[in-house]
C-alpha cells in the first residue's frame, strides 16, 4: 500500500511499544477455538500492579508521541477560547423557584444556581468545583422538592457510575446530614409532601468489585429525611428476577409511584403502580411482560397518558384508565411518519417532540389529541426540555445546532409565545459555516442521512472527521460542539452519520442495526466514507473516523473491515471484546443490541466483527489513537487495553497504534472541562497529522 507524504513518518519503527505479555490462553466455544492472550489486562488497575504498570508504560509512549505534534498546542489554545462561553440548562421550576445548571465557560464542573423569580438574581446553591483538586468530582442528578424547599442531589466521583446522594436546604444552602450510598442508574423523585425521596440502588459490591462486578438485584427504596439509610423503606424488588432494573417516579398528582422495570437497554418495560395514599398498598403490575415501550406523560385522576411503541414502531400517545380492572389503551395522538421522541402536559396543552429526518419538530395538541399547531423553533436543529406542571403554562426549552450553541427559551404553552431566557456570547460567527443534510445509499440500497458541516469557503476535498454511533435506539441530532468547531475552523469538514441501529426512524431503524443485523451499521458507515470521497467532500487519505462506547465498537469494527478507507481512527471507551462484554458491570444490559455470547447463533455473529478478535495482520492499518479511562465502570477499560495490545502485536503497517488512558475519569459524564480540552487537542492533532490537515 502506498503511503502519501501526509501519512508518512513518524512510523512504528520509531515507536518502541511497551512489551505486553501474550499468554497462551485458548478456549473452545461451539467448536471454535478462540485465543484471548491479553485477558490479564481485564484486571482492575487499582487491584493489579501489573496492569497499573502497563498503563503507566503505555501512557508514557503515547505522551512522547503526542508531544511531537506541533498542532497540539494550537488546538489546545483555540479549544480553550471556544470553550470559554456560558452554558446554561433549562431551569426546573418548583415552589416559585427556578433551579438550573450554569458553567461560566472554563469551569471544570457546572454550578447549580437558583432564582427566587424568573428574572431575579441568581444564587449559587452547589459549586462542585471545590470538591476535588483535579476537578473530577461532579454534580450529577438533582431534583428540587415540589415546594422548592429541599434539593436532593447526586455526587459522581472520578467519572464512575456510582452515586452518593445528599440533601440540601435551599433557603440556607446547607446540607442536611442525610446520605445515601450504592446508587446507580437511578431516578431521584420526591414524595409530594417533601418528607423524603425515592431512589434505586444495588447491593454493596464485594471487596474489590466496585468497578467490575455485574450490576444485579436493583431495588427501589424510600428515604425519609432525617433518618439513616439503614432505616430506608424497601418499596419494590424482584429477587426472583435479579436482572430487572427498576426506575421510580412520582405521578404529577403525587398519588402514585410509577415503577418502570427493564432487563436490558431495549425500550421494553413492565409498569408497576404503588398507591402512595395507602401505607399498606401492594404493588400492582399495570403492564405485564417486557414487550413494548411505555413512558409516563402525565395523569388526571385515573386517566394516565403514555407514549408507547405498541402497535406503533414510531410511537404514539395513548391513555389508560387505571380505575379499570384491565385497562385498554386508547389512542390520543396516533403514530405519525415522524418519530415521536417525548411528550409532556404543560398548562393543559399536550406538547410532543418529533424527529423529522433527525431534526426536531415540536407540536401542540389539545388534551383530546386535536392538533393545534407547531412550536416555532429558531431553525433546523435540536430542541429539548418542555418540562413542568400540567396546571402551569410556563416551561423552558433549549435549542442548539451545529453552529449554534445552546440557547434557553422561556415558553408559554397556552399563548404559544417564546422569549430568550439565556443566550451565550460567541467567539465566532455562526454565519461563517455551512450545514448540509444529504442522503446516500448503503450497501443494501437503504437511504441513510448524514449531516456535513464546513466553513463556507471550503469547497474542495478537505480532511474530514466522520462520526457515528448506530445503536441502542439512540438518535444523533444536530448539536453544537466547541471541540468539533476547532477542527472545522482549521478548514476540516465534519460529518455526522445517522446510522441504522439508532432511533432516528423508530423501532424498524433500530432493529435493522442490532443483533444479527449489526453488520448493517458497519456497512452504513463504510458507505458514508465512500460517499464523502466520491462526492469530493474529502479525498483518499484524508478521512478520519471517531466514535465512543458503542461508537468505539463501530470504529474498531470498520477499521478491521476496511483499513484502506481511513487515514486515522479515534475509538473511544469502546466495546472491543464482543465475547466477554456481558461479564462486567453494566455489560449484561447490552445483550438487547448485541445478543448473548453464550448462544451459538449470537456467538458466531459476534465473532465476525469483534474488534479485538479480527485485527488483520499483513494489512496496512490507519493511524489509531484509542482513548479510555481508568474509572470507566460502564465499558471497563480492559476492552481498550486488550484491543490496543492486539493492534501493537500485529503486522499492520507503519502508522502509530497508541492508547491514551485518562486517570480519575470514566465513560464521559462528569469529565472536567480541562481534561476534555486536553484530550480533544490530542485527538485533533493526531488526526490532523494523518489526514494532512494544515493547522495554522
Amino acid at each position: 500500500m502506498t503511503i502519501s507524504p501526509a501519512q508518512a513518518a513518524p512510523a512504528d519503527a520509531t515507536i518502541a511499544y511497551p512489551r505486553t505479555e501474550a499468554q497462551p490462553l485458548v478456549e473452545e466455544q461451539f467448536g471454535v477455538k478462540v485465543a484471548d492472550p491479553y485477558r490479564w489486562l481485564e484486571n482492575d488497575v487499582r487491584e493489579d500492579a501489573r496492569v497499573r504498570d502497563w498503563v503507566t508504560a503505555q501512557n508514557k509512549v503515547t505522551d512522547a508521541y503526542l508531544a511531537t505534534l506541533p498542532a497540539r498546542a494550537t488546538f489546545a489554545r483555540r479549544l480553550t477560547e471556544l470553550f470559554n462561553y456560558e452554558r446554561v440548562s433549562p431551569p426546573v421550576k418548583r415552589g416559585g423557584r427556578y433551579f438550573y445548571a450554569r458553567n461560566d465557560g472554563l469551569q471544570n464542573q457546572a454550578v447549580l444556581n437558583v432564582r427566587d423569580r424568573v428574572d431575579g438574581p441568581a444564587r449559587v446553591l452547589i459549586d462542585p468545583n471545590g470538591w476535588a483538586k483535579d476537578g473530577a468530582t461532579a454534580l450529577a442528578e438533582w431534583r428540587p422538592s415540589d415546594d422548592g424547599r429541599y434539593l436532593v442531589y447526586a455526587v459522581q466521583d472520578g467519572g464512575t457510575d456510582w452515586r452518593t446522594v445528599r440533601v440540601l436546604d435551599v433557603e440556607t444552602g446547607k446540607d442536611l446530614p442525610d446520605s445515601v450510598e450504592w446508587v446507580k442508574f437511578s431516578n431521584l423523585d420526591w414524595a409530594k409532601d417533601g418528607s423524603g425521596f425515592f431512589y434505586s440502588r444495588f447491593p454493596q459490591p464485594a471487596s474489590g468489585g466496585k468497578f467490575q462486578a455485574l450490576n444485579e438485584n436493583q431495588q427501589v427504596y424510600f428515604h425519609r429525611l432525617g433518618t439513616p439509610q439503614s432505616e430506608d423503606r424497601l418499596v419494590y424488588r424482584t429477587p426472583d428476577r435479579p436482572r430487572l432494573n427498576h426506575i421510580a417516579e412520582v405521578s404529577d398528582d403525587g398519588k402514585w409511584l410509577i415503577i418502570t422495570s427493564s432487563e436490558g437497554t431495549d425500550d421494553r418495560y413492565e409498569i408497576t403502580l404503588v398507591d402512595l395514599s395507602r401505607p399498606d398498598a401492594q404493588p400492582r403490575t399495570l403492564i405485564k411482560g417486557l414487550e413494548h415501550s411505555w413512558n409516563y406523560v402525565g395523569n388526571q385522576g385515573s386517566r394516565f397518558l403514555w407514549t408507547t411503541n405498541k402497535g406503533a414502531p414510531r410511537l404514539k400517545i395513548v391513555a389508560l384508565d387505571i380505575a379499570e380492572a384491565n385497562p385498554v389503551a386508547r389512542d390520543i395522538v396516533p403514530e405519525d411518519k415522524a418519530t415521536l421522541g417525548g411528550a409532556s402536559v404543560i398548562g393543559g396543552v399536550l406538547i410532543a417532540s418529533y424527529l423529522v429526518d433527525a431534526k426536531t419538530e415540536v407540536r401542540r395538541y389539545r388534551p383530546d389529541g386535536t392538533l393545534i399547531g407547531k412550536v416555532a423553533l429558531p431553525g433546523i436543529g435540536t430542541a429539548a426540555g418542555f418540562g413542568g406542571k400540567a396546571d402551569d403554562p410556563e416551561t423552558f426549552f433549549a435549542f442548539t445546532s451545529f453552529a449554534t450553541p445552546t440557547t434557553v427559551f422561556r415558553y408559554d404553552a397556552r399563548s404559544d409565545t417564546a422569549q430568550v431566557w439565556a443566550q451565550p456570547r460567541l467567539t465566532f460567527k455562526p454565519e461563517d459555516f455551512k450545514v448540509e443534510q444529504r442522503f446516500f445509499a448503503s450497501k443494501d440500497g437503504t437511504q441513510v442521512p448524514m449531516f456535513i458541516v464546513r466553513r463556507k469557503d471550503v469547497t474542495g476535498p478537505a480532511p474530514t472527521l466522520m462520526y457515528g454511533y448506530g445503536g441502542f435506539n439512540i438518535s444523533n441530532t444536530p448539536a453544537f460542539s466547541a471541540g468539533r468547531l476547532a477542527w472545522i475552523e482549521q478548514g476540516g469538514a465534519f460529518a455526522l452519520v445517522n446510522l441504522r441501529g439508532g432511533g432516528e426512524y423508530g423501532k424498524a431503524w433500530h432493529d435493522a442495526g442490532r443483533l444479527l443485523n449489526k453488520q448493517n451499521v458497519f456497512d452504513d458507515f463504510i458507505a458514508a466514507g465512500e460517499y464523502l470521497i466520491r462526492e469530493g467532500v474529502t479525498g483518499k487519505g484524508q478521512l478520519a473516523i471517531q466514535g465512543g462506547s458503542n461508537g468505539g465498537l463501530l470504529v474498531g469494527a470498520v477499521t478491521n473491515q476496511r483499513p484502506d478507507l481511513f487515514a486515522a481512527a479515534l475509538p473511544a471507551v469502546g466495546v472491543m471484546d464482543m465475547l466477554r462484554f456481558d461479564r462486567f458491570t453494566a455489560g449484561r444490559y447490552w445483550v438487547d443490541d448485541y445478543g448473548y455470547p453464550s448462544k451459538e447463533a449470537d456467538f458466531r455473529n459476534l465473532l465476525t466483527y469483534s474488534p479485538y478478535h479480527n485485527v488483520r495482520s499483513g494489512t496496512d492499518y490507519p493511524a489509531v489513537l484509542v482513548t479510555t479511562a481508568d474509572t470507566d465502570d460502564r465499558v471497563v477499560p480492559g476492552h481498550s487495553f486488550k484491543y490496543v495490545s492486539a493492534l501493537q502485536a500485529a503486522a499492520i503497517g507503519p502508522r502509530p497504534h497508541l492508547i491514551r488512558i485518562e486517570t480519575r475519569a470514566g465513560h464521559g459524564a462528569g469529565k472536567p472541562t480541562d481534561k476534555i480540552i486536553a484530550e480533544t487537542a490530542d485527538q485533533w492533532a493526531f488526526i490532523a497529522r494523518w489526514t494532512g490537515l494544515t493547522v495554522r
